[in-house]
């Protein structure tokens, strides 16, 4: 099979996006977009069609009938994260191949709770956590300090900078904020771990050989004293939240018995998730220092400033090579 004509498909930039700020696609992620569009042009090999309208999106892919599918719609059709899935599962109906993780890796891997269950079913360390029914009348665990935050969502939707809580009302507080914010969502009650924070990225497919980028961690340094050292909404959407300039990513510095450990994991739980092509797994430390799996990302961030480039950067891997890389990964799979 040659592949030659490609179509990539991201979110619709004109429709409301509840992962970004206002809803509304900003000029960051239309520079991000454009970034990665050059990023395809500048290798020269494939025929590119690019998709970041909804509008009839389904018609258009029946007419043109791509080769392959870069699916990096991770916002879901109309941007509606519940229906990340939906595409995936056209394609597959109308035997269009793409890239990235099958509609039951993301069915999975969105439900926080189930990831936690299969990790530590497969022995890889977890957080302790209580999952808070949504409607249910709640008994707030004893559990401090704690990361309270949604079971189901994208893009740290639900998990604010104020989402670390300490106690009773802090805790009753932020779950008041989830209720109005996200109603009818269930809730993780989640130890909060205050070590370091590491991102796994992975390439390829483990039939064919997964390459594993050098790891990251995050740096949260530069954040305002008192601030909470996470990943937050803010540190995502917000380009005048301290969240988004101050925290940094660099090359992570791990003993080289860790560095197998999280590597054994990441391996692990991309074969059993069944991911595609590419994946990432973020860690976080405890207090003793020993990691444990916080999230699993099917089709994770494929933007130039996005934790996966700055990963194969570590590598000396230029960003238009790693998009190269995760396409041929799926043409490899594909033809195999």
């Amino acid at each position: 099979m040659s592949i030659r004509k490609l179509a990539v498909i991201t979110g619709d930039h004109k429709a409301n996006d509840p992962t970004k700020l206002g809803a509304a696609y900003g000029p960051e992620d239309l520079a991000a977009h454009d970034a990665m569009v050059a990023a395809f042009e500048s290798l020269g090999r494939f025929d590119l069609t690019i998709y970041n309208d909804h509008r009839r999106l389904f018609e258009r892919l029946a007419a043109q009938r791509p080769d392959l599918v870069v699916n990096f719609c991770d916002t879901g059709i109309n941007n509606r994260p519940t229906r990340e899935l939906n595409l995936p599962a056209w394609l597959e109906l109308h035997d269009i191949p793409y890239t990235g993780a099958t509609p039951q890796a993301m069915v999975l891997c969105f439900d926080k709770q189930i990831v936690r269950l299969v990790a530590e079913a497969l022995g890889v360390e977890v957080p302790g956590e209580v999952f808070l029914p949504a409607g249910s009348a709640r008994s707030l665990p004893d559990l401090y300090p704690a990361l309270l935050k949604p079971n189901a969502a994208d893009g740290s939707v639900g998990i604010t900078k104020d989402a670390v809580v300490r106690n009773e009302a802090e805790a009753l507080a932020y779950l008041a904020f989830l209720d109005r914010e996200l109603p009818g969502h269930d809730i993780l009650w989640q130890e909060y771990l205050p070590g370091p924070e590491y991102g796994m990225g992975l390439i390829g497919n483990p039939d064919a050989g997964l390459t594993v980028l050098p790891p990251l961690e995050v740096d949260f340094s530069g954040l305002p004293q008192g601030s909470n050292p996470i990943l937050s909404f803010e540190s995502k959407v917000d380009p005048a939240s301290p969240y988004w300039t101050e925290i940094k990513f660099r090359k992570a510095a791990i003993d080289a018995q860790t560095l197998a450990r999280l590597e054994g994991w990441a391996k692990a739980l991309f074969r059993r998730f069944g991911l595609q092509d590419y994946g990432r797994f973020d860690f976080r430390c405890a207090a003793d220092g020993r990691p444990k799996l916080m999230e699993c990302n099917p089709n994770p961030a494929w933007a130039n400033d996005g934790k996966l480039a700055f990963m194969a950067g570590f590598a000396d891997i230029a960003y238009p090579k790693m998009l190269e890389m995760v396409v041929d990964a799926a043409i490899a799979r594909v033809e195999s």
